[in-house]
């Protein structure tokens, strides 16, 4: 009931273009008989005098919500039907972590699943670092290729979703597109076994479609 509700409202919003529009639709050619004059009219709808009316503040919150998740979902369904090139095709994989990222990168990419990364190790000066990596964030920014090819090594940083530095005691935290940070609780949490890295851990979310 109460997303029907939601989904009345916004369907009440998008079909006007401006405020004016939305109150104009609520006056009637009674009041126009009796009042004689529109703008009147319009005030009076405006300022609760025929029923529940939406502010033109709501108003513009709510068309502005609407329009967001109707661009949302064209771009869910556009990604989802497009190819996905896949960085670690054709590459021969030996490390469980490079093959665990194989496995969900094509999900990762279109959308299916978002998956966070925790990776502990050393990074290029010798210190102990870890921390979360919003995987489908990082498909999008990076180029995976070298990751896949052994020529570079996957490390969180300080823009990733949490990050630390054992030696400095640099701490941060992030949001991304898909995480405030770090996992959730409704998470599948995989531990993996890697030459690469001292600790690695993949949680996974899996994106319900309708």
């Amino acid at each position: 009931m109460e997303y029907n509700t939601a989904a009345g409202v916004y369907d009440s919003v998008t079909q006007f273009k401006v405020y004016e529009d939305y109150l104009d639709s609520k006056v009637t050619p009674m009041d126009l008989f009796y009042l004689k004059s529109r703008e009147l009219a319009l005030k009076l709808v405006e300022h609760g005098h025929k029923g529940t009316v939406l502010s033109r503040e709501e108003f513009e919150e709510k068309k502005a919500a609407a329009q967001a998740a109707q661009a949302a979902k064209s771009n869910t369904f556009y990604s989802r039907s497009r190819p996905v090139t896949l960085a670690s095709a054709g590459k021969e994989l030996k490390d469980n972590f490079l093959k665990a990222l194989a496995e969900r990168e094509e999900a990762n990419r279109s959308g299916k699943m978002t998956s966070v990364i925790f990776i502990r190790d050393h990074n290029t000066l010798g210190q102990e670092v870890s921390g979360y990596i919003d995987y489908a964030h990082r498909l999008k920014t990076q180029d995976f290729e070298p990751y896949f090819s052994g020529k570079k090594r996957l490390m969180p940083g300080r823009t990733d979703l949490c990050y630390y530095n054992w030696k400095t005691q640099v701490s941060t935290s992030n949001s991304s597109p898909n995480f405030e940070s770090g996992p959730g609780e409704d998470s599948n949490r995989t531990l993996l076994q890697s030459d690469l890295y001292i600790h690695v851990v993949i949680y996974d979310h899996n994106i319900r479609t309708v």
